[in-house]
């Protein structure tokens, strides 16, 4: 590894493949990297796929060697200076850590992984999409939204895999009526663990949770599509408009119409 200028942003050679994001941040997506610069002062993100669960690990002091050019990840080394300018600050001090990968930066890192652009686009998305993933990192962070492997001791590690799994349902599936019952056992589990752990890890019910994934599909509906209010309350999940717009206002603290008029006027 050498600390040099590139001047190409995007760098395909010998099997390997990373982006020179900015002088801050590269993105390593292939096995096998041998010439891509190191940001001084880096920290790593790794993402890690796998059969049940991708995994987000952090290390604010990587081992550069032993980090790089493995197969199937993704790694980001970023300058300690710039995640404290993106507000994540507070990563700085975790040490070695572990998160279960959200849906959301799952997506991006899959989108990074396997662009659908090509030719002179491919490194523009690319890069766009590296930038992307670490804001939307850092910001998950902040909100509480990254659930640790270690789950804080609450659950075993075979629990908090069904508890991942479970809210992947809800984020997959919300539109569709969803129980407890069917959720459970679509994710291994009885009722009463569902109920207990799924509380424990992400500070909110499996209800609370449904209702909070349709009001998202809803409120991004109404600002990209035409679809009637009506409409967009049947394809988020509701039965009925009286019972989605009384649960859009109290998200939103306003109705779907005066949401869509307001946002798309600022």
């Amino acid at each position: 590894m050498s600390e040099k200028d590139h001047g190409d942003e995007h760098v395909t050679g010998g099997g390997a493949d990373f982006i020179v994001v900015s002088p801050e941040m590269t993105a390593i997506l292939r096995e096998g990297v041998v010439d891509a610069p190191i940001p001084p002062g880096a920290m790593e993100f790794s993402v890690t796929p796998g059969p049940r669960d991708w995994t987000l690990q952090l290390d604010p002091a990587p081992r550069l060697a032993g980090a790089l050019g493995q197969a199937d990840r993704i790694v980001f080394l970023v300058q300690r200076d710039a995640v404290e300018r993106l507000g994540g600050a507070g990563l700085l001090t975790l040490g070695v850590t572990g998160f279960h990968l959200t849906a959301e930066l799952r997506a991006i890192a899959l989108a990074l992984r396997e662009p659908t652009a090509e030719n002179a686009a491919r490194s523009t998305y690319q890069l766009a999409k590296s930038i992307e993933f670490m804001c939307e990192a850092i910001r998950q962070f902040r909100a509480g939204e990254l659930v640790s492997l270690a789950g804080e001791g609450l659950l075993s590690p075979a629990d908090t895999r069904r508890m991942i799994a479970a809210r992947q349902m809800i984020a997959d599936r919300a539109q569709e009526k969803l129980s407890l019952d069917y959720i459970a056992r679509g994710c291994g589990l009885n009722r009463s663990k569902l109920t207990r752990g799924f509380k424990a890890l992400f500070d909110c019910t499996v209800t609370q949770a449904i209702a909070e994934r349709r009001l998202e599909l809803a409120s991004r509906m109404l600002l990209t599509t035409d679809l009637p209010v009506s409409s967009i309350g049947y394809e988020s999940g509701y039965l009925n408009n009286a019972s989605f717009a009384r649960a859009f206002g109290r998200r939103y603290g306003r109705s779907p119409s005066e949401f869509r008029c307001g946002e798309l006027a600022a």
